[in-house]
């Protein structure tokens, strides 16, 4: 459950103006008027207007136990079958981000999008220890505190130090706006964090729309000056991946297809293990099979000529 100081920093994802909470939360402008419910603690200020989602997606949850049904067999076999994905940079790359943040203020407040259930490389208790994190998504499982849309981020502008999005860029209908809105929460030199696909084939079925080479990820965030980027899964895995999505390709059912993922599992997840000796060349630039961004908010932005004299590949 969000605690009070965060809650004063909510505004309407609607019209950006105060909110009066109670049992639900009221927009106080006479010509928004929006309410937005709570369900299980859980504050859902979704702007229907914008978002792939409604409301009632949320309150028809209300009476849900929310946990997987998967029976425990199933869930103890899944662990057995090797993964054919393996994340080498995330938490390195965060261990920089907290310590960036932790040389501008002492506390820092730090906004999570997509943060229901932790991602490889998000050890968030020991990474952000002493922080202030809000882990929120579109989904009312796992940690979620808070369900918002990243394209109406429900908080006063400078109003985070850091802002996370790993995994997400992907699934959201326009990126654009999106990372324009991690830039107005973000105080004058607060940091981005962001992991998003390349050479990844689709995932999450019909949410799931976008892939960024790593030049079209570094434009992106035009809007911030950079501190880092680069692969953060290789080729490898974008090899592994391709090889069980065409096995996949062969099969009618959504049983076969698992049973092809167990397959390609058990066949192919030594591939992922290459990627250590390349991740850091040149050729993962082109090849890679998710990127990463580090940043920081800046007044300039990034113009197109300096952004393709900052190609880094090799073709």
């Amino acid at each position: 459950m969000l605690n009070d100081r965060v809650l004063e920093m909510l505004v309407c994802p609607g019209c950006k103006s105060d909110l009066k909470s109670g049992k639900e939360f009221q927009c106080l402008n006479s010509e928004c008027g929006l309410q937005f419910p709570i369900v299980g603690d859980v504050p859902v200020l979704i702007n229907e207007k914008n978002s792939l989602f409604t409301i009632e997606d949320f309150t028809a949850m209300r009476d849900t136990t929310y946990h997987s049904n998967a029976p425990n067999w199933k869930k103890r076999l899944k662990k057995l079958v090797p993964s054919i994905s393996k994340n080498y940079k995330t938490q390195s790359n965060l261990e920089n981000f907290a310590d960036c943040l932790r040389a501008k203020t002492d506390v820092p407040k730090i906004l999570i999008l997509g943060g229901a259930v932790e991602g490889q490389g998000m050890e968030i208790a020991s990474l952000f220890a002493g922080m202030e994190t809000i882990e929120s998504d579109v989904a009312l499982v796992g940690r979620t505190e808070l369900i918002c849309d990243a394209h109406d981020i429900p908080f006063r502008a400078e109003t985070f130090d850091g802002v996370i999005a790993q995994a997400v860029l992907e699934h959201v209908v326009d990126p654009v706006r999106c990372v324009a809105e991690f830039h107005r929460v973000l105080k004058s030199g607060g940091l981005v964090y962001a992991e998003t696909p390349f050479m990844q084939q689709v995932h999450l079925g019909r949410f799931d729309f976008t892939r960024f080479t790593h030049l079209g990820h570094r434009r992106l965030f035009r809007r911030f000056a950079e501190i880092g980027s680069g692969a953060v899964c290789g080729s490898g895995m974008a090899l592994a991946w391709s090889y069980l999505y065409f096995l996949q390709s062969f099969c009618k059912t959504k049983t076969a297809a698992r049973a092809m993922s167990v397959f390609a599992g058990l066949t192919a997840f030594w591939l992922k293990y290459l990627d250590y000796f390349t991740i850091d060349r040149a050729g993962s630039f082109d090849a890679a099979s998710g990127y990463y961004f580090l940043g920081e908010k800046s007044p300039e932005t990034l113009s197109d000529r300096e952004l393709i004299n900052g190609y880094k590949g090799l073709i």
